[in-house]
Formats: structure tokens, sequence, C-alpha cells
């Protein structure tokens, strides 16, 4: 394949999947005012940048979301707490470009600042059975956009930085790939600018 680039890693939350605290709490309460109380206890609040890094556990992390809600809102943090990634849908533009570019002999992955349970809302991406390796902040406990983590999925699957492009929605994060040697591109929501960048790279 005489081409630069080789690979193209992406980020899972709004490129691969959708991501919405809010919308997910508004699934599992019944007022508006009910729904920001359990995302600001869970989704928006620390607790869950902590579970994504892998130093708390999922345990931890529900108990001191329960701890920021009044008593009678428990079993919906618990309801929500263990549903969410059902209500996580494909941005199907993005997976079916993903599974092209597999066709085409490029490789696919997915770096993600996730929980280690990041399968029950990734398995959902119909990219998922074509990726040829997932790293996950909360099992490597490093997230990005250190450097660090982009580094180590290029030295885990022998990949030289310069030959990736990586995509994310968060521009920190597409900064923090640039620092380790890769491409990057900053995800608006636009499949076929995204599209436009692999093919300039190419």
């Amino acid at each position: 394949m005489d081409r630069k680039l080789r690979a193209v890693v992406f980020d899972m939350g709004n490129v691969l999947m959708t991501f919405d605290g809010a919308y997910f709490a508004s699934r599992f309460t019944d007022t508006p005012e009910d729904a920001a109380l359990l995302n600001g206890a869970l989704f928006a609040a620390p607790i869950w940048a902590l579970l994504d890094s892998g130093t708390v556990s999922h345990e931890t992390a529900r108990r001191v979301a329960a701890a920021h809600l009044p008593k009678r809102l428990h079993p919906n943090l618990n309801e929500c707490f263990r549903r969410w990634p059902e209500l996580s849908e494909p941005l199907q533009d993005v997976n079916d470009l993903a599974i092209r570019l597999k066709g085409e002999g490029y490789k696919i992955y997915v770096l993600s600042n996730a929980n280690v349970n990041i399968m029950e809302q990734l398995g959902h991406a119909p990219a998922a059975p074509h990726l040829d390796g997932v790293v996950v902040s909360g099992m490597e406990r490093i997230m990005k956009p250190d450097p660090a983590i982009f580094r180590l999925l290029c030295e885990r699957y022998e990949l030289a930085p310069e030959s990736c492009l990586f995509v994310d929605d968060n521009a920190d994060n597409c900064e923090g790939a640039r620092i380790a040697g890769m491409h990057a591109h900053h995800f608006t929501g636009d499949a076929a600018e995204l599209e436009a960048t692999i093919r300039a790279l190419g």
C-alpha cells in the first residue's frame, strides 16, 4: 500500500458513538430539574473523569454520585448508571467511513477516554468488528490529551506516529496527538470533511 497515511485512530464518544450525559439523565428521570441533578452528580461531575481514568471503581463512582443526590433519586441513578450505554447511538456516517477505509487497506483503531466497560457502548458501533485495536484510558490509567497514551497505541500496534491520523471532537486531545507525532483532525460532526482530510493525507 503506497500511501503516506496507514492508520486512522478514532475517538469513540461523539465520533463513532453519541455521548450526551444530559440526554441520558433525562431518560431516567421525570422532570428537567431531576435530570439536571442526575447529570450534575454523574456525567458532568469530576467522578466521571476519575472513572474514565481507571483510578476509581464503578461502585465508588456510583456511591459518590449518590452522595450528591437526594435519596429519592438513588433508584434513578442506579438504573441510569447500569443502562445508559443502551442509549448511545452510532454516528452512522463515521462508522460507514471507517468500514470503507478498512476495506481500502487502512488500519482502524479506537483510542478513547472511557471506563473499563467500554464495550457496553463501543460494541454497538457498526465499525467495532472491523477494528484492528482499542486503547482505553480506564485500562491504561493514562488519559488524553497526554501524549503518552498516543505513544502507547503506536508502540503496541507497531505504528509510525506520522502514518496515523487521530480523530477527536476535543481540540485539546487533537493537540496531544500532534505532540506525539501524529496527524490530527478535530471532528465537528462533518464526516465528509473528515474524509477529505484523510484523502489529502493519503
